[in-house]
């Protein structure tokens, strides 16, 4: 059996990367939270901040983040809530469908799902 790129990690070195912290201060970032960039990656950046920076000029989750830079969720967590308070990403949550939102009929729903039973 091999192991994977998380047991192969160094805590330490993930105790270097989040400077300590265990825990994230911004506690409604979950796993398909978006993250969107507002500003450019300056010189000076820790790189992982740098890479976030980059992979959020497209909306970009938190877990896509994780598996994008090969850290556990909760380091991302940490590292996205250093960006939010230096104001330079911001955090998307995905809609809930709400009252008075347009839908489909549930026939018309039903109709979709034979058709793609029958594909």
């Amino acid at each position: 059996m091999s192991r994977g790129p998380l047991e192969d990690e160094n805590p330490d070195r993930l105790y270097t990367v989040t400077g300590g912290r265990s825990r994230a201060e911004e506690a409604d970032l979950d796993l398909v939270t978006l993250i969107v960039s507002e500003a450019d990656p300056s010189a000076g950046r820790q790189s992982e901040h740098v890479r976030i920076l980059r992979l959020g000029r497209h909306p970009t989750s938190v877990v896509e983040l994780a598996s994008e830079l090969g850290l556990p969720v909760s380091v991302i967590r940490i590292l996205v809530t250093d960006l939010l308070q230096a104001g330079l990403v911001s955090a998307r949550h995905p809609t809930a469908v709400g009252p008075g939102t347009d839908l489909p009929e549930l026939e018309f729903l039903k109709k979709v799902l034979v058709g793609l039973h029958n594909l």
